[in-house]
């Protein structure tokens, strides 16, 4: 069997291949709401083998979205078409994943392809922003406001309100999302908190609000569903948040009940050099892994099948999160499983271009 392809249970779910469908904003969506976009690009992947597929970043209040077009599941009336997402991706074969998130001081930004800018909170499609500490992402930018001990409460609640919400949707994965900058990433680091309460200064902390976004997820998403964590797992930059602080916290997070860490990097400092190279971050995944004992995904420029078996085989990481190579080929997983020589089947209407 090719190594790719070996079943693992993560809780109350068994994934029939470690191939994980990464979260990718697609900018499409009005007042938060899933449409036919969301449902016929996650579709496809699930017809197209893909063991457990994420949404894109779903923001857990209006003002936690990075654009206007960003999906959201911080009202009721979003469920229903969720839903019929994940009822598609069920009957496929494919477990449905969603990440919950707050974009933090990134918040308040045009799409990308109509320039990606910050969107000034005096305009109508803008509003302000929130984080650990009145600090820019970047100087051009305007600051965000500090958070205050109500404010803090609220966005618990927040993420506590969407993980009910996602239970009602029919996830059966939800990853929060503590990378690239965004609000719960943005309380770990030190290059962005800056706080002298009990939720900054020394590492213990820094870690405390994302440890009680954990605390209140739990009082509404099974503890029997697997609960992902994606990290920054390093930023790239001397005095910042590091690979090492990443081993300590996923320690913790193992006790929490948490069960993945997503090992990405970057994204909250500008301006930083990133060393780009086929699976340039899975040396982070390893190193959690190994050090941690808890279960890790390799991401970032991972585009060959037997790149992806040979990580898999070597026991850098448990799972395999691919995003631009799915936007390339929705049906990597079934072109993956005939490169390795391995069986699966796939869907009836599709039988007749199987490779001989």
């Amino acid at each position: 069997m090719a190594h790719l392809f070996s079943p693992l249970k993560i809780k109350n779910i068994e994934l029939k291949n470690r191939i994980v469908v990464s979260p990718m904003c697609e900018y499409s969506s009005e007042d938060g709401f899933a449409n036919d976009w969301h449902l016929v690009h996650l579709g496809g992947m699930a017809v197209g083998g893909a063991a457990l597929i994420i949404t894109e970043a779903i923001a857990v209040s209006p003002e936690g979205r990075i654009s206007p077009a960003d999906l959201g599941i911080y009202k009721d009336e979003h469920i229903e078409k969720l839903k019929q997402i994940t009822d598609f991706m069920h009957a496929h074969g494919a477990y449905a994943g969603t990440q919950l998130a707050h974009a933090g001081r990134k918040a308040s930004h045009q799409q990308p392809w109509l320039g990606g800018k910050q969107i000034p909170s005096t305009e109508p499609t803008g509003w302000k922003t929130f984080a650990p500490s009145a600090v820019a992402f970047t100087e051009s930018e305007e600051a965000p406001i500090e958070l205050d001990k109500a404010g803090i409460e609220q966005i618990k609640a927040d993420f506590k309100a969407a993980a009910a919400r996602a239970v009602k949707a029919g996830f059966d994965v939800i990853e929060l999302h503590g990378a690239h900058g965004y609000l719960l990433h943005e309380f770990l680091s030190p290059a962005s908190n800056k706080r002298t309460d009990e939720y900054g200064g020394p590492f213990e902390n820094r870690i405390r609000f994302l440890l009680e976004v954990i605390d209140s997820v739990h009082e509404t998403w099974p503890k029997e569903n697997p609960l992902f964590v994606r990290l920054s797992t390093t930023e790239w930059t001397e005095g910042a948040w590091t690979a090492d602080d990443s081993v300590a916290l996923a320690k913790i997070l193992k006790e929490k009940g948490v069960d993945v860490i997503d090992c990405s990097t970057g994204g909250n400092i500008a301006g930083v050099k990133i060393p780009l190279k086929p699976g340039y971050q899975v040396e982070f995944a390893e190193k959690i892994k190994k050090e941690s004992g808890i279960l890790t995904g390799a991401v970032g420029l991972i585009t060959k099948s037997h790149q992806a078996d040979e990580i898999i085989q070597e026991g850098e990481a448990d799972l395999i999160f691919m995003a631009r190579e799915m936007l390339r080929d929705p049906h990597f997983a079934l072109r993956a499983a005939h490169e390795l020589g391995h069986e699966v089947k796939w869907p009836l209407q599709y039988e007749r271009a199987k490779w001989s």
